[in-house]
């Protein structure tokens, strides 16, 4: 059995590219309406063009502590509550940890770790208030096994695959689920910082997926019945064999 997405309003961070843009595509043409959260003020600008006056535009730096911090009351000035948000923003560091600096760890865990945790404290009281909600995290299947060529990327999800699972557990009894959709690598601005080398591979041995697929697994965890939660989903290209 599956629930109707229309009329649902979503939040959706990082939305103007990659997989949160697939989803908010996927939730339109589900007859949602999506805020699309994103820092790119011109990226949404074209968007909202394109996608309709069901597609919001938020311009929010997840990075900016204040920014961040006015987010849901500022999307709750636009709309009129939130039924699902979508934590997909986030960053990576591939390599050893020699080759990195410190100042791009605290940006990729300030992102991946401490934005996702920032949201999700300040949508739980409306959602909580209202019975009901959607909390669903971009974790990574880096965040299921020890990644050693990518290991503070692959820290940053086992920290959300442990922050999301004891959430789920806390709002049962609010009647909101929690859950983590755990991708592959996708074709998206994010491989940008892999060594190009490992992308060339990843490339030529079709080891690489569309965010569609990621979109298509998100839109199965929200139509479940509320009595059925999908904990985590991974998905995956079939080639990729580094796990």
């Amino acid at each position: 059995m599956s629930e109707s997405l229309n009329g649902k309003i979503a939040v959706i961070t990082g939305a103007a590219s990659g997989i949160g843009l697939a989803t908010t595509e996927m939730l339109l043409k589900n007859g949602a309406t999506v805020v699309m959260v994103d820092w790119d003020t011109k990226a949404l600008d074209a968007l909202k063009d394109r996608l309709g006056n069901r597609a919001i535009p938020q311009v929010t730096n997840l990075l900016d502590a204040d920014s961040c911090n006015a987010m849901v009351p500022e999307i709750l000035s636009k709309v009129d509550h939130i039924d699902i948000l979508y934590c997909n923003a986030g960053s990576y560091i591939g390599g050893d940890l020699v080759d990195t600096t410190p100042a791009a760890i605290d940006k990729m865990l300030n992102l991946n770790i401490n934005a996702v945790m920032k949201n999700v404290h300040a949508v739980i009281p409306h959602m909580m208030g209202r019975k009901t909600g959607d909390i669903i995290v971009t974790c990574s299947i880096a965040g299921h096994f020890p990644a050693e060529w990518e290991p503070v990327y692959s820290a940053s999800k086992w920290a959300m695959t442990s922050f999301v699972q004891g959430m789920r557990r806390q709002m049962i009894p609010h009647g909101v689920r929690v859950a983590q959709v755990s991708p592959g690598p996708v074709v998206s601005a994010l491989l940008a910082d892999w060594p190009e080398e490992n992308l060339r591979k990843a490339k030529e041995s079709g080891s690489l997926m569309d965010p569609e697929e990621v979109a298509d697994a998100v839109e199965y965890m929200l139509t479940r019945k509320r009595t059925v939660t999908v904990r985590d989903l991974i998905v995956m290209p079939t080639n990729f064999a580094r796990m």
